[in-house]
């Protein structure tokens, strides 16, 4: 056990002790009213999730219409009057995030589907969308994918039988605020309840961006802490929430360091969405912080191979180039990600990235989630069409994270067809079948 906690710390701790960061500034986190926009104010270093700054507002400048325009042209275009260094710096695009339906009625031609949620989004969860995003979203068909994942539509607000404000039970399976604790070995630590962009299908809408008192804050975070190091038989923490990485260097090292130095850790890893719609995020100083605290593994949000930028593939370079083992993972959608040559076209875009596919989800029964829920045979028919037909590397596990706290549970089309005699009887990927000769049960039998 000593070994593996002297791996884990390998070039990690800084020999002087590091300071609990300062969580005393934390500003709640809400949908900026449009008539309460004020000018940006200058940026001042930033504290563990103090990013409500509200949208700048300014002149606008005209549109012209443009078919899902790159970043440099929303830049000059549109609201977001930012010189290539602000554009570039993720401090910025988090202050400059869409939150309101004026400033998203500027930058998207709104169906009355939209217009209508994004109005009455009263305590659902809230808008929130980063201005590089923004620049990938088609501008007139409400139908693009990316652009379905993020804006609001009225069919959320409708609840399917099934659904429920936390589908997966975890709640119930949180001994100290921040922490779940559902796998002998493993704990899912959220760590913050903001994001950069709020998906709308997110499993954890009943507690993201509104500042909950569950999250953040020396208090919560001490409690988490002390839970870990008293029970010696968890060897791997999961960093969630909300996105980790929307911390700040400082609060996110303190974290990292906290956690080395508990001598039963194996290793720790981290769920993101922030190369995808932050990529900027992801600096050389960030990817130096990470790598310091190894054995440490990432898993990115992917949802379409349209998310698969230049940006993007810059920021999952830069991390695999500081060692750090990339995963990816994705919620099956409907309309937006569910057939065959979507998904083989992201898994193959993010394999030349360094990035494995790691999970496909099955949707979660979250309230407001039935738009976007396929049949489980969809999800079969997928794996089924990408097995056999591309490498194994880009062919997922399909799993049902259980309602009521069951866990992830694993589903594979039908490859196992029986027994006839001595052999089992197996389906390849042409709907062939053949014979595997097995008498390990007729041996067993015999003696």
């Amino acid at each position: 056990m000593q070994k593996n906690a002297r791996s884990i710390r390998r070039g990690g701790i800084p020999r002087k002790a590091m300071k609990i960061p300062d969580f005393s500034s934390i500003q709640s986190e809400s949908i900026q009213s449009e008539q309460n926009e004020i000018d940006e104010p200058p940026s001042p270093p930033l504290s563990l999730n103090s990013f409500s700054d509200p949208v700048q507002s300014g002149e606008l400048l005209p549109v012209r219409p443009v078919k899902r325009p790159p970043s440099r042209i929303l830049r000059k275009q549109f609201i977001f009057r930012a010189s290539p260094a602000e554009w570039n710096d993720w401090q910025w695009q988090l202050r400059n995030r869409v939150q309101s339906f004026d400033t998203l009625s500027t930058i998207l031609t709104l169906s009355q589907e939209e217009t209508d949620a994004v109005k009455t989004n009263g305590e659902a969860l809230p808008l929130a969308i980063t201005p590089y995003y923004a620049s990938l979203l088609d501008k007139t068909n409400p139908m693009h994918p990316l652009r379905r994942a993020v804006v609001p539509v009225r069919a959320e607000l409708c609840r399917s039988f099934g659904e429920s404000e936390d589908p997966l039970g975890e709640d119930a399976d949180s001994p100290v605020p921040g922490l779940v604790h559902r796998y002998p070995d493993r704990v899912l630590f959220l760590v913050t309840d903001f994001c950069s962009t709020y998906c709308r299908y997110c499993t954890r809408s009943r507690m993201v961006g509104r500042s909950s008192a569950m999250h953040g804050g020396a208090s919560n975070w001490e409690k988490a802490l002390g839970y870990i190091e008293a029970n010696t038989s968890i060897r791997d923490v999961l960093l969630s929430g909300g996105d980790p990485l929307t911390l700040n260097d400082d609060s996110l090292e303190w974290l990292l360091s906290r956690l080395c130095r508990i001598s039963h850790l194996e290793f720790v890893r981290i769920g993101t969405k922030a190369p995808v719609v932050l990529p900027q995020r992801i600096t050389p100083r960030l990817a130096r912080l990470l790598k310091r605290y190894h054995p440490l593994w990432i898993n990115i949000h992917f949802m379409h191979p349209e998310e698969v930028t230049p940006e993007t593939s810059t920021a999952c370079t830069r991390l695999a180039d500081a060692g750090i083992p990339l995963g990816s993972q994705t919620v099956l959608l409907k309309g937006i990600n569910d057939d065959v040559d979507t998904m083989k076209e992201l898994y193959h875009r993010l394999l030349k990235i360094r990035v494995r596919p790691y999970y496909l989800y099955q949707c979660d029964p979250i309230a407001g989630s039935g738009h976007f829920r396929t049949p489980v045979e969809k999800g079969l028919e997928i794996i089924k069409g990408l097995r056999g037909h591309t490498s194994g590397l880009a062919v997922p596990n399909y799993v049902i994270d259980a309602p009521g706290g069951g866990g992830k549970i694993p589903l594979l089309p039908e490859y196992f067809l029986g027994r006839y005699g001595d052999n089992i009887l197996l389906k390849n990927y042409e709907e062939l079948i053949f014979r595997y000769p097995d008498t390990s049960l007729k041996r067993r039998f015999e003696e």
